[in-house]
């Protein structure tokens, strides 16, 4: 059955709508981990510091580190030399965010 004129604006729009909603295609999150570590001027290889952070959240699933403060020394010691502490934090944060975001609890926990 041909749709009418009057009915294809609602199908129009419903269509539209769906369009505009659809989640765009995913990024690879190691790229992503990697231009954020740039951003906040850690360096090293994108491989490298992808699987640190993969490590790092595994530690925290398995309990192995059991609070935030466990998991950025972790980090802070695969770093390269003349890393800051904040670096650390800041690389905790964004390897929590990208691979293991149901652990931001640990985090919220560290601030207060």
């Amino acid at each position: 059955m041909p749709v009418r004129a009057a009915e294809a604006s609602p199908l129009v729009a419903v269509v539209a709508a769906a369009v505009a909603l659809a989640a765009p295609a995913p990024a690879d999150p190691d790229t992503d981990f990697a231009n954020e570590l740039h951003t906040d001027g850690i360096s090293g290889q994108k491989d490298y510091n992808a699987w640190i952070g993969k490590i790092t959240c595994k530690r925290l699933y398995n309990g192995l580190d059991q609070d935030a403060d466990k998991s950025a020394k972790f980090v802070f010691d695969q770093l390269p030399k003349g890393s800051t502490t904040e670096q650390a934090w800041q690389f905790l944060g964004a390897a929590i965010n990208t691979y293991c975001p149901e652990q931001a609890p640990v985090l919220l926990r560290a601030t207060g």
